[in-house]
């Protein structure tokens, strides 16, 4: 059956003065309005649309798409606030997504980016959106391997780090002292699995862990020397503040990637810097 709030390919019915009929199942006929039918479009066709409600409380359809649909995660911004109903945000569609009161974690404000989940409110039969997104994540073991590369939804600060929404799923953190640069609440990214505990908490990491980190960072350091005459001017005494501004890693990393090249004999260590070794099988 035809989903409120989601992508739905349709069969188009009849035309009308209005605009095209589509065939709904057990929700009826849904009309897709003049303005939104696809040229050429004819009864018999198969449309993709999106479903929603009109100002009069109509099941309608559009050929617009929101940025996010019912059952998904998102950050969106707040672009107003309503004294009585919540907040209202902005997802790319001409009638914002509304945020009640009583599905907020704390009072948003206007231009404060909400991490929320997308609902179908069956008892109000809309669409809404919840900032109360823990519930609705898995609860289960996750089976992820350390390494595995994830995507990343910023949602909140803790004492500890930041906590992330992970694929849609599950809730990782981000620690403080791993961060090698600021991050913001609703930022999406790509990171990395660090650890799974036997409770089932994920610990995330915005860096490649273990041997494919050395791995990128290794190549990274080669091209830089290959750029450079085949020499970069930075040692084992050189401050993190370099090492970060010139490979955006930690002085750990960059040793261990060093050490990495070196026991391959494809670089050498010199007082002043790390020089390529010619013929080194690069």
């Amino acid at each position: 059956m035809p989903q409120l709030g989601r992508i739905n390919q349709l069969i188009a019915l009849h035309k009308s003065d209005h605009g095209l009929f589509l065939d709904g199942g057990d929700l009826g006929e849904i009309l897709l309005p003049t303005k939104e039918v696809p040229e050429g479009s004819e009864p018999g066709d198969e449309l993709k649309v999106f479903l929603s409600r009109d100002s009069e409380d109509r099941l309608v359809a559009t050929t617009q798409k929101p940025s996010c649909e019912v059952g998904e995660i998102a950050p969106l911004e707040v672009i107003s606030v309503h004294p009585r109903a919540g907040a209202f945000l902005n997802w790319d569609f001409p009638k914002d997504l509304l945020l009640p009161f009583k599905e907020q974690n704390h009072r948003v404000k206007e231009g404060e980016i909400a991490v929320i989940k997308v609902l179908h409110d069956e008892v109000s039969d809309r669409i809404i959106a919840t900032s109360k997104i823990n519930r609705y994540l898995n609860q289960t073991q996750p089976r992820y391997q350390t390494g595995d590369q994830v995507s990343l939804i910023i949602q909140e600060r803790t004492p500890l780090g930041y906590m992330a929404i992970v694929d849609q799923r599950f809730r990782g953190l981000i620690h403080e002292s791993s961060l090698q640069h600021r991050i913001h609440i609703g930022e999406s990214m790509t990171g990395f699995i660090a650890a799974v505990k036997p409770d089932g908490k994920i610990d995330l990491s915005l860096q490649q862990v273990g041997y494919g980190r050395v791995t990128q960072l290794t190549d990274r350091i080669i091209e830089a020397m290959e750029k450079n005459d085949g020499r970069i001017p930075l040692t084992d005494k050189s401050s993190p503040e370099e090492i970060q501004r010139a490979f955006n890693v930690s002085k750990k990393a960059f040793k261990q990637a060093v050490g990495a090249l070196y026991r391959q004999q494809r670089v050498s260590l010199e007082t002043t810097g790390i020089a390529l070794i010619e013929n080194s099988g690069n």
